[in-house]
């Protein structure tokens, strides 16, 4: 049984939309955190912002736990559209996406991290369709060039079932990629309508890495987006979700992400004060 308690506790990069490195540890300062994870596709497009994130974040006592990196061309307005568009799916954007992860690669190297998570894209929940060897291919590249550069590839949860991400995993295996791991995303297993997240996480937590904290509501509408909602406010069951974690030994990072609302930091303290109750309540 794992202790959870605040240190573990941080935050999305792109929750609270900075300008750059010491505008985000402004941000941090104004929930009471010391550990980040960090959006890298700015670190490699937007040196005049982000260049010197790393020695800003640390001269103000920042922990990066991980990145993270986006794609080409991805769509959220719509689930349909997300399924078209996301992760290295589209064969029009691959090659893009492909040195995206090859910089990423290098730059989290510099920073020093060890995960790196993404949205790869809806994987097909059938194995003899033609885009899961494809997408099989493709993942294993970009995490083979990340263990070359001592990263391990985290999967962001959501777009496919539990079952479906396992066997994908296993699949994987098979490559000899064997450096992917899972960045759980309770919300998103709601707001894709995707499972319940507290069985999803018993079933994948022997590979989960990093945990999202997100909360949300499920569609009445299938084939709709679920809505996302302050900590609290949605169907995430915190205190189950702790003690999941607790008793698998969860020994990483719970990291919260808001993507949606008017006041991200608000939100962002209402969440780390829930957690803090519910850690304290977990055995």
């Amino acid at each position: 049984m794992a202790t959870l308690n605040k240190d573990r506790l941080g935050i999305c990069s792109w929750s609270t939309h900075p300008k750059n490195a010491s505008d985000l540890a402004d941000r941090l300062d104004d929930v009471g955190l010391k550990k980040v994870q960090l959006a890298l596709n700015p670190l490699r497009s937007d040196e005049t912002n982000w260049g010197d994130a790393q020695k800003v974040l640390a001269d103000r006592g920042v922990t990066i736990a991980s990145g993270m990196f986006g794609t080409v061309g991805e769509d959220y307005s719509s689930i349909e559209a997300i399924r078209r568009t996301g992760g290295v799916v589209p064969d029009e954007h691959w090659q893009e996406n492909w040195q995206i992860v090859q910089d990423v690669s290098v730059v989290a190297e510099k920073l020093g991290l060890s995960l790196v998570s993404t949205h790869a894209g809806f994987l097909p929940h059938d194995s003899s369709d033609p885009d899961f060897a494809k997408l099989v291919d493709r993942i294993a590249m970009i995490a083979k060039n990340f263990e070359s550069h001592g990263l391990t590839l985290l999967f962001e949860t959501g777009q496919e079932n539990a079952d479906t991400l396992q066997l994908f995993l296993n699949a994987l295996d098979e490559t000899g990629a064997t450096n992917t791991a899972i960045n759980f995303d309770p919300a998103n297993m709601i707001l894709y309508d995707m499972g319940d997240p507290i069985e999803s996480l018993r079933k994948l937590l022997p590979r989960v890495k990093q945990v999202h904290i997100k909360d949300g509501i499920r569609t009445k509408t299938p084939g709709e987006w679920g809505a996302e909602v302050a900590i609290g406010q949605g169907e995430v069951d915190w205190h189950a979700f702790m003690q999941t974690l607790s008793d698998g030994n969860y020994d990483g990072d719970l990291i919260i992400e808001r993507e949606a609302g008017e006041d991200r930091v608000g939100d962002i303290r209402i969440a780390i004060d829930q957690l803090e109750k519910t850690m304290q309540a977990t055995c």
